[in-house]
């Protein structure tokens, strides 16, 4: 099962749901990418792969700075996972693998 590829992602957290996609590259146990959402893009950092277990993390910047940590499993074309928000709490976050150019 790959990771790698294009999420169409829904975040769902008490500030209300936002969606964007999510873009994720391995190259072996290591995992890079970039997060794309109503809010702005940020590049993945500390990412990680386990077989359909992913982890990462991204750095906000505004409105205020904080790290939020990513935790997901990929199941065939599924997303689903948790994301950390600093001291600010957890949201949950669900997605569907983008269809290619190619089909």
């Amino acid at each position: 099962m790959t990771v790698d590829g294009t999420w169409n992602v829904t975040m769902k957290s008490p500030m209300g749901n936002d969606t964007g996609t999510l873009e994720l590259h391995t190259d072996g146990t290591s995992l890079t990418g970039r997060l794309a959402s109503s809010q702005g893009s940020l590049d993945i950092a500390e990412g990680t792969v386990d077989g359909g277990k992913v982890a990462f993390s991204a750095q906000v910047e505004s409105p205020m700075k904080m790290t939020l940590k990513f935790a997901a499993t990929v199941d065939g074309d599924a997303i689903r996972g948790s994301m950390k928000f600093g001291l600010l709490g957890k949201a949950s976050f669900t997605g569907r693998r983008a269809e290619s150019a190619s089909g």
